[in-house]
């Protein structure tokens, strides 16, 4: 049980190793794939049960005791986005089996996919800021693999800005991990968080803390750095789109997450202000993308930025309850992310469009479908009792009780945009007037909606069984809110 945090990384990183030696037995890539892939949520769902009842587990690698070896950490917020991403993906590639197509396949689409987890649960787990990076480049190859795959003209225009976007990210990443090495002599985060404290944060280190937003900032498409991916997004197909979108901007969240609780807490003045505006603005914007297109795609890809503004306002306000917010929401929208654009994948594939004026009456055929849709849609908006209800009541809550009136706000008024937006897609291509779509595979949209439908269960169970998970949430937000029970459990002091 000692290496528990590493199972969640071993088992994709070996399954990919392996796939790699069925390049022309594609029927064997998948079920190898999907066998270990859930192998992989099975182990994470057991490392959440271990971090609730033994506390946060730590791996020193090499048996080189921390600050000075290789820490993996799983403290309760890691691995519920560990379980998450591997539930995510498990579902993912059981819709990619009729979807993704053969071309696709053929050039190791699934070996891809077990890279990506790879680099997204190690980046989740690993305690090193060095070894953040490492895990952030072996996310950003797979998906460089992924959103190039198939290569149609879309997708190579879109690949080259988002592959640019992401060379001069690592770069300036690689700078400021530097410049906090040469500022404190140590790379273990618990390690940083005590020289840190120590220092009393100079003026160097709030430099550092705003230069790492940029950094995560490009990762995690806040305002002003999210203008590559509404176009890098919508290039790849469905499942590579639904695995871009519920996970690899929130691993640059989760970054922004983790340095400002955990680094940069002594002086919030500036830092977490500057955070803030910056999250209103993100919201602000992505609610006028939202509303603005008729391109079911488009209009579910900016609500990828609302839900990044909205995560992080919750941090930068740094209260306990403002915190706990940001997890539920954080893995509320991963869920119901990916649910959303599988969903509208089916839609696609029914229609062969993803132009909404040219769909029209789909519930008359596909009553499944629409109605999924439309619980999706009000589970995204915080109708309650689902799921984005409760996150949005924690942090609205902890936005006003820190005088944070003017995101509060802003989060309370990006339900009614997220709600329109979404209504939109389902008034105009559910209902709306029926239209006719010829040649259409029925039976493989039933299998692709299946797919689909269980993240949309979970996501309502998340809500309606809050109380249930509510412990868990508020464990993983103790974590954020107190730095010093992350760093005993890393440091043993």
């Amino acid at each position: 049980m000692i290496n528990l945090p590493l199972l969640p990384i071993i088992i994709p990183l070996f399954t990919a190793i392996i796939l790699m030696f069925f390049g022309k037995n594609v029927s064997m890539q998948k079920w190898i794939g999907a066998i270990a892939t859930a192998g992989t949520v099975v182990a994470s769902i057991v490392l959440v049960n271990t971090v609730r009842t033994d506390g946060i587990q730590t791996v020193n690698l090499g048996s080189w005791e921390a600050p000075f070896g290789i820490t993996m950490v799983s403290d309760m917020l890691s691995a519920l986005l560990v379980t998450t991403t591997s539930i995510i993906t498990f579902f993912v590639l059981l819709y990619s089996f009729r979807s993704i197509g053969k071309d696709r396949e053929r050039f190791y689409y699934y070996p891809v996919v077990q890279f990506l987890l790879v680099g997204v649960n190690g980046a989740f787990t690993t305690g090193d800021i060095f070894n953040l990076f490492v895990f952030f480049e072996v996310m950003l190859m797979s998906s460089y693999v992924l959103i190039v795959l198939g290569g149609t003209k879309v997708q190579l225009r879109e690949s080259i800005k988002y592959i640019l976007v992401n060379i001069i990210s690592s770069a300036l990443f690689v700078v400021m991990v530097a410049y906090l090495y040469s500022v404190l002599g140590t790379l273990n985060m618990a390690d940083i968080s005590v020289k840190i404290a120590d220092v009393d944060q100079p003026g160097i280190l709030t430099v550092i803390a705003v230069m790492f937003l940029v950094v995560y900032g490009l990762k995690g498409a806040i305002f002003p750095l999210y203008f590559w991916l509404p176009g890098s997004y919508y290039a790849p197909p469905t499942p590579v789109l639904a695995l871009f979108g519920a996970l690899l901007t929130k691993v640059g969240v989760y970054s922004i997450m983790r340095t400002y609780t955990l680094f940069f807490y002594h002086d919030t003045g500036y830092t977490h202000a500057i955070l803030g505006w910056l999250a209103v603005i993100t919201i602000i914007v992505g609610c006028i993308g939202a509303i603005a297109y008729w391109d079911v795609k488009k209009i579910i890809i900016y609500n990828i930025i609302i839900a990044v503004g909205v995560i992080l306002f919750g941090v930068s306000v740094m209260s306990p309850e403002s915190l706990e917010g940001s997890i539920y929401y954080l893995i509320h929208d991963m869920i119901i992310k990916a649910a959303l654009f599988l969903l509208v994948g089916v839609m696609i594939a029914i229609t062969g469009t993803s132009n909404l004026r040219k769909m029209g009456g789909l519930i008359k055929d596909y009553p499944w479908l629409g109605w999924t849709f439309l619980i999706a849609t009000l589970t995204l908006a915080g109708i309650p009792p689902f799921s984005g209800f409760i996150g949005k009541v924690l942090l609205v809550r902890g936005s006003f009780a820190a005088e944070a009136y003017i995101g509060g706000g802003m989060i309370l008024l990006s339900s009614l945009f997220v709600l329109y937006s979404v209504i939109k897609i389902f008034l105009n291509g559910v209902w709306g007037v029926p239209k006719e779509y010829d040649g259409r595979n029925k039976h493989n949209a039933f299998y692709l909606w299946g797919c689909a439908v269980f993240l949309v269960i979970l996501a309502v169970a998340y809500g309606v069984g809050a109380e249930a998970v509510r412990p868990l949430i508020s464990q993983a937000s103790e974590a954020l809110a107190d730095p010093g029970i992350y760093i005993q459990a890393v440091l043993k002091e």
